[in-house]
């Protein structure tokens, strides 16, 4: 890419839902102008003046011989933004919608054009234009496919996939911990494609079973590794496009003792680069890979005592950013202590870029032609979220970007030319507002339109969350957030119900509109009289330093829970707080939490509600478990020691126990092997099984509802709410 262009990274906030900011913009090349979808149209909005043209009507997009326009899931434009991909008909794969139909609409003939045909329907996955706009590269069936727009020939670049060989995507496991999705990309020069293949075939299925779709139960089978299991096999190769002959790299180790996460071309036609991960994940190497040859050439490497982190860019493993023309390229690591920048030469050389006691949370954008480097940070306050700036030299000081008087979470999605960006921004106390901005300056296209004009627009929030910082008997200092009810007395006692989650997937003590929203609760929690709180740990992924996040390693079900225990030991000493009624609750791995504090703490809790959880470690993926546990051959006590199971047998208080018997991620074998442990030991408890629901249990009418009453009915009976 032109170095007059920054490169761009669109950051997703975790414990944001999708959809509570507005639509999303896709910036044209040039970066003075951006796209958008708005219904069944896609329009162009030129900046700074904010003027808006519709460039894809309805019309253009309703095929021959129909009425109605195609149903857009996502576009993309050719780099000559002549044609554009449309994306429709999505199905689910797995957690995404990744497989439908494509379409291209060429812009100047106003043709419009079903790809693949003769290909299954809804069957095509991660369309690309090639460089010149004259072909499409597709996935079907776990092949590549290559369709020329000139002579709508399709040509199969492989022919071996199956449901186990899988070329250009992933399986479950590499796009559940990794967010592996799309597995392919064209080269710069639009000759050869490179793309992974996964090899599925020495991973055992685990068999789940549909007894609602039919009279005979049908079994539905996932390849999915346990930990403890070797992972599949992958490797990377480069087809020729005129040949279909596949050139594999060389990268050495074994196939199924390692991983290959990220992989792009070396920002030229002849060479890719490569990262690859041990089993145990604790070392982190970069390749070069020759594509004539396929020699494989490590030039950087580096190691944790816990875990190395993969560069993914927004949530997904696409894409490397380079620098003078691909000789250099921007990195993360966590070597001195702290998550920070480095620029990496393929020499192996390496300058860090933004030094201090601080974490990165985001790279976003760079520009070598004004030296300056976009990233967020928040230096001061682990639960916010902020812009700042340093040079590409190395020579310069982070700046705080964001203004000062909007304390919270910002987030931010840059132009390619980096003068303009859309700005979004939430807080316990703001609902989620954007607005166009000018950079470097931080300033609003339009003042009515600002974030502060909106702001000041907003009926205040009636819910009051505090932010507070827990200090622990163990020296340990915890943030949490706290909603106490409205009509609140001090004299009075009331009840307390914790959202926990505490592994070092997610955070949930964020300064967010949605801090102190339950949304499995009916009705209003704090109108109700109940005090509501959610506490991070050491473990999760806070901006406090590498010591903070793996102090977890080989010990989650341990050292997280003792967290919660002692800092809810802490906040039960305010006398407004009735020990008799503690409430805990959590999904997935807050699943696993409730049930740990409720079985390890019972003097302290007495209600749980469990959801999907994992309720023995040694039954989830190899490469989350292990990555965070070690390999159980050589430490299965630690999988032991930190598994809910094998505390089962001191519950003493409420338990509320819920799974879906499909669920694809934490297998439904949880709950049964839990259960039979509590039956073991003649525990008493509620159990609610949904019927072929998946993790998220929200399929099949009247779920949702049936599961917030649920939820609701059991924490108000078992933990009353009020002040008494």
């Amino acid at each position: 890419m032109n170095k007059k262009h920054f490169k761009h990274i669109l950051l997703i906030l975790l414990f944001i839902p999708a959809g509570i900011f507005a639509q999303g913009i896709n910036w044209d090349t040039d970066g003075t102008s951006y796209t958008q979808l708005e219904g069944s149209q896609i329009s162009r909005v030129i900046l700074p003046s904010l003027q808006k043209t519709t460039i894809v009507t309805a019309d253009l997009l309703t095929p021959k011989g129909q009425s109605q326009p195609l149903p857009i899931s996502g576009y993309t434009f050719s780099e000559d933004a002549k044609k554009v991909l449309i994306f429709t008909n999505s199905k689910r794969v797995w957690r995404y919608e990744t497989r439908g139909d494509y379409w291209v609409l060429d812009l100047a003939s106003k043709q419009l054009k079903q790809l693949g045909k003769g290909l299954p329907e809804a069957s095509l996955m991660f369309a690309k234009f090639s460089a010149d706009g004259s072909k499409v590269a597709y996935v079907s069936k776990h092949n590549i496919y290559v369709e020329d727009l000139v002579t709508n020939k399709i040509k199969a670049l492989t022919k071996d996939g199956t449901t186990k060989l899988i070329n250009g995507t992933f399986d479950w496991v590499y796009e559940e911990e990794f967010d592996c999705r799309d597995g392919f990309r064209w080269s710069p020069d639009g000759k050869s494609i490179a793309y992974w293949q996964i090899d599925a075939n020495t991973i055992r299925d685990y068999f789940m079973l549909n007894t609602t779709d039919s009279i005979y139960s049908q079994v539905i089978p996932v390849e999915y590794p346990k930990v403890g299991e070797k992972p599949s096999a992958c490797k990377v190769g480069v087809v020729d496009v005129a040949t279909a002959k596949t050139t594999w790299m060389k990268v050495p180790g074994e196939s199924t003792n390692n991983y290959i996460p990220k992989m792009e071309w070396a920002a030229n036609s002849s060479e890719i680069i490569i990262q690859q991960l041990p089993r145990k994940q604790n070392e982190t190497k970069l390749m070069l890979c020759n594509v004539k040859t396929g020699e494989a050439k490590t030039f950087y490497s580096e190691s944790d005592k816990a875990w190395v982190n993969v560069n993914n860019r927004a949530g997904e493993s696409v894409g490397w950013d380079w620098l003078k023309n691909g000789k250099e390229f921007i990195w993360q690591s966590e070597k001195d202590g702290w998550n920070h920048l480095y620029i990496i030469g393929k020499d192996g050389k390496e300058k860090l870029l933004t030094a201090g006691d601080y974490d990165v949370i985001s790279l976003l954008a760079f520009n070598e032609e004004t030296n300056v480097i976009y990233f967020t940070a928040s230096p001061e306050n682990a639960t916010q979220q902020y812009l700042y700036r340093t040079t590409l030299d190395g020579k310069g000081k982070a700046e705080r970007v964001s203004p000062l008087n909007q304390a919270g979470t910002h987030s931010y999605n840059i132009s390619p030319t980096g003068k303009f960006a859309q700005h979004r921004f939430t807080s316990s106390t703001v609902s989620p507002v954007s607005e166009m901005i000018s950079l470097p300056d931080h300033k609003p296209f339009n003042d009515a339109e600002s974030i502060n004009a909106k702001i000041a627009k907003q009926k205040p929030k009636k819910q009051k969350v505090e932010f507070l910082k827990i200090k622990t008997e163990d020296n340990i200092t915890v943030d949490a957030w706290m909603v106490k009810p409205y009509d609140f007395d001090s004299t009075k006692k009331y009840p307390i119900v914790f959202f926990v989650y505490t592994e070092p997937a997610s955070a949930t003590v964020k300064d967010t509109y949605f801090a102190g929203m339950n949304n499995l609760y009916i009705g209003d929690m704090a109108k109700d009289g109940y005090i509501y709180v959610s506490i991070d740990g050491r473990g999760t992924p806070s901006p406090k330093g590498r010591e903070w996040r793996k102090a977890i390693y080989r010990k989650i079900g341990q050292i997280n829970i003792r967290d919660q225990a002692m800092a809810a030991k802490e906040l039960l000493k305010n006398k407004y707080i009735d020990p008799t009624r503690v409430a805990v609750h959590g999904w997935s791995g807050g699943g696993s939490t409730t049930l740990n504090l409720l079985f390890q703490y019972p003097e302290i809790y007495q209600t749980g509600i469990a959801v999907a959880a994992v309720a023995n470690q040694l039954t989830y993926d190899n490469i989350y478990q292990e990555r965070y546990m070690g390999i159980p051959q050589e430490n299965r006590e630690d999988f032991v020691k930190g598994s809910p199971i094998t505390y089962a047998k001191n519950l003493k208080g409420n338990l509320l126990y819920i799974h879906g018997t499909g669920d694809d991620n934490v297998h439904y074998q949880n709950a049964e092997q839990l259960v039979n442990e509590l039956i073991k030991y003649n525990k008493q408890f509620q159990f609610m099984a949904y019927p072929n629901r998946s993790h998220g249990i929200y399929e099949g009418e009247g779920t949702r509802a049936h599961l917030n009453t649920l939820f609701t009915n059991y924490l108000k009976q078992y933990c009353p709410p009020g002040g008494r």
